[in-house]
């Protein structure tokens, strides 16, 4: 048996609860979890309101890391005692997964277990979006809504080391002055500024990086410059915002529907390749995951309420064992 924190009930605080622990089937591994990092994703699991809705009890955690302990059958390129990272999705918050060998990520001995938690959704996420995606180049200007958060955050600081003017917009002096240590150029208060005005007096966003929505997505589409292209990832202010066509027409503008989870399946090489360009530049000490809190897993609702309540910045890590 093992321990697990799980929705029961929609919409209700995880569970502790003792269930089986997995094995390794074929394809799979069986992986000791270390760490799990949190995302917004995981609040909405538990709401039912995320694009994918697992059968309940579920075990909620999209990222983990953590130590193989078995290999299943066919499985050459893993070994039992290697560290590794994985975006399963689901099952982070428990002590063991099995989980499909193609998605875990083999990890640099130097990476701290609680910064490979923080790392492969949050990174991935805004360097396949801006890099893949936006094919943004050096000298554009990158406007990044909810940047204190823990995509928004790596957005802002993959944007400067990949050459942008990067503008920053979030709630609050604390939140805006960690997004300057990040890397941001200019810092937009969103409860006390006005985004299209202060955008625009910078010269427009050439790129936009949306995980909000809402009204601020409505003046971010409005601040843009001609063919700019904006990436709407998420709507975390709760409202869907309506594109106008004829603003798309007008300016020549692109917007992109994004997806990270969705590679998994329809171009995995896709992650595999941002992965590699991601690791290198942790090792190389370019660029550093920004982790405002860690828990145990007993607190692991105590955690997902920071996100909730919007009280960290960066990434909140659930710590389950030791390495």
């Amino acid at each position: 048996m093992m321990r697990a924190m799980q929705v029961v009930d929609l919409g209700q605080p995880l569970q502790m609860r003792e269930i089986d622990k997995p094995t390794a089937a074929a394809g799979e591994v069986l992986v000791r979890i270390h760490t799990c990092g949190l995302n917004f994703g995981d609040t909405l699991i538990i709401k039912g309101t995320y694009q994918e809705k697992p059968p309940l009890p579920a075990t909620i955690g999209m990222e983990i890391c953590g130590t193989i302990e078995a290999v299943g059958a066919g499985v050459t390129h893993l070994k039992v005692g290697q560290k590794v990272g994985s975006y399963s999705g689901f099952g982070g918050l428990a002590d063991y997964a099995a989980l499909p060998a193609e998605i875990c990520v083999p990890l640099p001995d130097d990476m701290n277990t609680v910064d490979a938690a923080a790392f492969l959704i949050a990174y991935g996420t805004s360097h396949v979006a801006l890099d893949y995606k936006a094919r943004m180049q050096p000298g554009e200007r990158l406007l990044v809504l909810g940047a204190s958060g823990g995509v928004g955050l790596t957005a802002v600081e993959l944007g400067k080391l990949m050459g942008a003017e990067v503008i920053a917009c979030a709630r609050g002096a604390d939140k805006l002055a960690v997004c300057k240590a990040a890397g941001a150029d200019h810092l937009i208060n969103s409860d006390t500024d006005d985004i299209r005005a202060v955008v625009k007096a910078l010269g427009g966003a050439d790129v936009v990086y949306d995980p909000i929505g809402g009204d601020q997505f409505k003046a971010a589409l409005r601040a843009c410059n001609p063919e700019a292209r904006i990436l709407p990832l998420g709507f975390a202010s709760g409202e869907v915002p309506q594109i106008p066509a004829n603003h798309l027409l007008v300016k020549n503008l692109t917007i992109i529907g994004f997806y990270w989870g969705g590679y998994a399946r329809v171009n995995p090489k896709v992650l595999t390749d941002s992965f590699a360009t991601l690791i290198d530049w942790y090792v190389a000490g370019k660029i550093k995951p920004h982790v405002s809190a860690t828990l145990p897993l007993e607190q692991a609702n105590e955690a997902l309420d920071l996100l909730r309540t919007r009280k960290a910045t960066g990434k909140v890590v659930v710590e389950i064992s030791a390495a």
